[in-house]
């Protein structure tokens, strides 16, 4: 079984020293994938996802915000590089998730 979501969302970075680079996914996302995720929750309440930004397809992990009552999305360099993209701009994500 497998679900994807697809949605446009703005990349950020976190505060401090070598902050990493987020998508906060849309919080209607929230409760499908918390039951999805079920008892499955990694570390941190983290869930293993593939995703795609463009032609770039990796596989990660989301983890919850409770701050911002979503998922986050971490997007790596190599990624943000690839895809010519930076804080501030705003993506076409595609998360999948299998079972």
């Amino acid at each position: 079984m497998s679900f994807r979501y697809e949605a446009e969302c703005e990349l950020w970075t976190s505060p401090g020293k070598g902050g990493w680079c987020f998508i906060t996914l849309p919080r209607d996302w929230t409760s499908p994938l918390k039951v999805v995720r079920g008892s499955q929750a990694g570390a941190w309440g983290s869930m293993r996802v593939e995703a795609t930004i463009g032609a770039s397809t990796w596989r990660t992990s989301l983890f919850p915000d409770s701050k911002a009552g979503a998922f986050l999305l971490p997007i790596k360099a190599e990624v943000r590089r690839r895809e010519g993209i930076a804080p501030g701009d705003r993506v076409r994500v595609v998360v999948t998730i299998d079972l």
